[in-house]
């Protein structure tokens, strides 16, 4: 799963990929970029956040740009820090709505349906989400 979360709406965007690898991510980059808007990226050190496939796309969209103009910032949170990142609250949130409704689960589809049911409906409210509004928007 990729995301992003818009200050101005406080809100994330899923989007499912079928993998977590460097093509997804520069491909949910290009996602992001069609917001026609300048973003910072915070994420965690995954092996192909840092590929050189994503670093050559990161390093031609802001080409010749000076880093405060950067079409495309990314951060990284500190390694294995759970409480830094404001997913891993998303991830609970969805997985305690599955169990309070774990008797509609006779399939993984309806698994499925469900974590994506309460991911989409952004129905979240808890304090991480709003660690780092100083950004014009978090992905």
């Amino acid at each position: 799963m990729l995301e992003k979360r818009y200050k101005s709406f406080k809100k994330y965007v899923i989007q499912a990929a079928s993998a977590g690898d460097s093509e997804n991510t520069v491909a949910f980059l290009k996602y992001l970029q069609d917001q026609n808007k300048r973003i910072s990226v915070i994420w965690d050190g995954a092996s192909y956040h840092c590929s050189q496939e994503v670093k050559d796309y990161l390093a031609l969209t802001n080409y010749e740009l000076d880093e405060l103009s950067w079409e495309i910032t990314c951060i990284r949170f500190a390694p294995n820090d759970p409480k830094q990142k404001p997913i891993e609250d998303i991830w609970l949130q969805a997985k305690q709505f599955i169990r309070e409704f774990y008797h509609l689960c006779k399939s993984f589809a309806a698994v499925k349906f469900f974590f994506e049911f309460i991911t989409h409906r952004q129905i979240f409210n808890f304090p991480k989400l709003f660690t780092y509004d100083f950004f014009s928007q978090i992905i």
